[in-house]
């Protein structure tokens, strides 16, 4: 009876419309928007991935091999169980041109090709040739950036290592470059045979080849890749098959999707934020109502009931509609999408992300109403009529804390399953809970100090009827310093991460980074490439050492994978150094290294870091397949290594008698004074073609021009946060316009003239806004601190225009909100006011 009962209550008082809850749906929609938004474009992305993976692999599985070609029953064995094959090769070279005595160069990712390839999709090229016409006869296609930084034009002559090739056309589109991974230079693309006699694939030398293979129909590609793993991965064998055919695009777009989710969430808690205090201003006009209902006989479940059903009603309502702008904005903006992105997208609707917005919006709105619709409930008859509301516990019942701890736990919980990082979704949620308190206790604080201010004001009439306002016990100072500041110190936090991630790259890049990164210097080469760097005044520093690359396949006789739960190092192949003895910057952290003289069974030195991330300890055994074949070794001693330096930097380390005779080449970092480079650069590739060298502020820019992607796509989720507060600071401002019409009348009253009522109105939402991005400043730049000090592992600065910026936004913000209901109140007539009120 009593849920029938207040079932219709509930649709009874809900026939009075939607008044006083249009920002409580605006909120809840914008928070469930912006999740299932995000969650629409990365389905989008993982369908298109998945239709077009073996597009993008270029078959529908590859071989690949490290540092050589495969053997004959290698390739006999991918002959036999495919209909067909392409057999590719991927380096880094130098593109050289000369023209009137002067040499211009270029980093370049070559790739060369047979005849066989593109066995899937086509290359478009500029003009509209054929790639077999364009390759013909040393012919050469090239990415049109690189083109222009050479000026070069199809009909021109250029050069890799020793081999003269022709440009026949511009590359406009390949399609398995999305599948080739990140690269530092533009594409070349060449024909393999070609590349005889150039130098560039000699043994030792740093490349990859790839051998797409199209399957029988009706393949089994797990069978496949465990036949082919079984019998050639103690050979270094890597496969890879259609159902991941970009692996490192697929997981830059899941983490970063989960990570613009986990922003949502943030979103979602100032979105809350609002419905609670939408909540609360509508309980407080439904004083009477409530009153009423409970001196005839309503009980304390009935009314809770009621209330609850009206709010469940709307919450439902508001999540549909975020539904629907989550799902429908993706699908009306998918062509311009789907041609910003370089990869392929599929869009409709998809349910898996609507479903864990609407779980999202569903905890929010459960999370954020329990307490104002409890201490409704907690509040007796008799002191309804005398602003029960307010004067209610301001904890509720033993029930509903437990209740929302409980909602709390599994609004985390869900997070962290669908976002896929525990531990990011649980910094998230400590940082946003951890924001919330410092807020609050703000808040706090300010209506204290705005207290204690007002024996200061006197003299000043406009500020101190402000700072009254702001200490008094109905102003808005919570929900202004909550919602608008939680925004902004996502906001703040991203700007000095951002910033500060520049000021590192500027600040260090000339002290710790090299100029040059020079590979595959040959044997013969390397005491001539010393004898040019080593005796030029320019250069204070040459690092050099011997290089080859393998792959970790086992760790004390298991799996690597397996052992390591697939940390970096065990993923594809890294690079591995030998030494005698350890250099004089070398910091051995524990163990021994061995004797300079040492020819006994295999040893090697790790990272200390690495290893304590995978669980190495001394003793430990190695396994690792270097072109084709296992080398077994101990762990005889840990040391540090800074990879962030840009220098030379191995997680292993072999003693020399294990690996020498292999097949190598060997790695050079060269520090020199700016104005040097360029000649250095041209001596040593006039006197060694073959050699590549890497610019290392050319990769550090390629570098941030990804991290501008991703910082473009957090401001966006940080915006959304902050319209949420906006809004919620519109809900604010329109609950707050009674009291203000009330006190115009009042001012009027006592002689107070409209101008002087006004300031008095902007200085308060000044105040409050400042306040607010002060406070949201403190905790975004504890934040970026935080990120910088223990996950970047670099110093931190205040980026002083950013901070101002947050600031500014708070105090326009809280200004454009308010006065956006002040002309109404300053309007009235004090007699209709007053006589209303008696």
């Amino acid at each position: 009876m009593s849920f029938k009962t207040s079932a219709r209550f509930a649709r009874r008082e809900l026939r009075g419309g939607l008044s006083g809850f249009r920002i409580f749906l605006a909120c809840l929609a914008l928070g469930v928007a912006a999740i299932a938004g995000v969650g629409s474009v990365r389905s989008a992305i993982q369908a298109g991935l998945q239709d077009q993976g073996a597009v993008l692999l270029g078959g529908d599985a590859q071989a690949e091999f490290t540092y050589r070609f495969a053997n004959d029953e290698e390739r006999a064995y991918l002959d036999d169980i495919s209909t067909k094959m392409s057999e590719i090769t991927d380096f880094r070279s130098m593109a050289t041109v000369t023209r009137n005595g002067e040499t211009e160069r270029g980093l370049t990712q070559v790739k060369s090709v047979d005849a066989a390839y593109p066995l899937l999709g086509s290359v478009a090229l500029n003009p509209a040739i054929s790639l077999d016409e364009a390759l013909a006869e040393r012919g050469a296609v090239m990415a049109p950036v690189l083109a222009d930084r050479l000026a070069l034009s199809p009909g021109d002559t250029f050069r890799l290592g020793e081999a003269d090739f022709t440009l026949r056309a511009i590359l406009v589109t390949e399609p398995d470059d999305a599948g080739d991974g990140f690269g530092l230079g533009p594409r070349t693309l060449v024909r393999t045979d070609d590349l005889d006699g150039s130098g560039l694939l000699a043994p030792g030398s740093l490349f990859e080849t790839e051998y797409r293979l199209l399957l029988p129909e009706g393949t089994d590609l797990d069978l496949a890749r465990q036949d082919a793993e079984a019998k050639y991965e103690s050979s270094g064998l890597r496969w890879r098959d259609s159902r991941r055919g970009a692996p490192g695009i697929a997981r830059f777009v899941d983490r970063l999707g989960s990570f613009l989710v986990l922003v949502g969430l943030s979103g979602l808690a100032v979105g809350g934020i609002g419905v609670s205090a939408a909540v609360r201003a509508y309980l407080a006009n439904k004083t009477s109502v409530i009153a009423t209902l409970r001196t005839l006989g309503a009980t304390r479940q009935t009314i809770f009931m009621t209330y609850f059903l009206q709010i469940g009603v709307l919450s439902v309502l508001g999540i549909v509609m975020g539904l629907i702008l989550g799902a429908g904005i993706p699908l009306l903006l998918s062509p311009i999408i789907a041609t910003a992105l370089p990869i392929p997208t599929i869009f409709t609707l998809y349910p898996a992300p609507l479903i864990e917005a609407a779980l999202y919006g569903t905890l929010t709105a459960l999370l954020f109403t329990l307490w104002p619709l409890a201490r409704a409930e907690e509040v007796r008859a008799a002191t309804l009529f005398r602003d029960a509301l307010s004067g209610a516990k301001v904890l509720p019942g033993p029930r509903y804390i437990v209740a929302t701890v409980i909602l709390v736990i599994g609004l985390v919980g869900t997070a962290a399953v669908f976002s896929g990082n525990a531990r990011l979704t649980f910094a998230t949620a400590g940082g946003i809970l951890g924001a919330l308190i410092l807020l609050a206790g703000a808040a706090w604080l300010i209506q204290r100090a705005a207290r204690r201010a007002t024996r200061i004001t006197r003299g000043r009439p406009a500020l101190r009827w402000a700072v009254s306002s702001i200490g008094g016990p109905r102003e808005s100072a919570s929900a202004v310093v909550l919602s608008l500041g939680l925004g902004l110190a996502v906001l703040a936090a991203i700007g000095q991460i951002d910033g500060n991630f520049r000021q590192a790259i500027q600040r260090e890049l000339p002290e710790r980074a090299p100029s040059y990164f020079f590979v595959d210097i040959q044997k013969d080469q390397i005491d001539g490439f010393r004898d040019r760097v080593e005796n030029d005044p320019a250069v204070s520093r040459v690092d050099s050492a011997p290089m080859m690359r393998g792959i970790v396949t086992r760790i004390n006789d298991r799996s690597a994978q397996e052992v390591a739960g697939g940390h970096w190092v065990v993923r594809g192949d890294r690079g591995i150094t030998y030494a005698a003895q350890p250099d004089s910057r070398t910091t051995v952290t524990a163990g021994e290294w061995w004797p300079k003289d040492y020819t006994g069974p295999p040893q090697v030195s790790f990272a200390a870091e690495e290893a304590e991330e995978i669980g190495l300890s001394l003793g430990d055994t190695i396994t690792i397949n270097i072109l084709g074949r296992d080398i077994t070794a101990t762990i005889t001693s840990f040391r540090e290594v800074d990879f962030s330096t840009a220098g030379i930097g191995f997680v292993m380390t072999l003693n020399p008698a294990a690996v020498s005779a292999a097949p190598h080449t060997f790695i050079s970092t060269v520090y020199a004074e700016p104005q040097a480079e360029a000649q250095i650069l041209r001596d040593l590739a006039d006197a060694y073609p073959n050699i590549t060298a890497i610019r290392v502020r050319d990769a550090i820019d390629r570098v941030s021009e990804l991290v501008d992607g991703i910082a473009t796509a957090v401001r966006w989720g940080a915006a959304a946060t902050l319209v949420t507060g906006f809004l919620v600071l519109i809900g604010a401002a329109a609950a707050g316009e009674t009291a203000r019409t009330y006190e115009s009348a009042v001012l009027k009253t006592l002689g107070a003239s409209r101008s002087k009522i006004l300031q008095s109105f902007a200085l308060r939402s000044a105040l409050l806004g400042a306040s607010a991005g002060l406070v949201a400043l403190g905790a975004g730049i504890l934040g970026g601190w935080a990120i910088m000090t223990f996950v970047m592992d670099t110093t931190f600065s205040v980026v002083w225009p950013n901070a101002i910026g947050v600031v500014t936004g708070g105090v326009l913000a809280t200004l454009i909100a308010n006065l956006m209901f002040a002309w109404r109140p300053l309007a009235v007539r004090p007699a209709q006011v007053l006589r209303a009120s008696e």
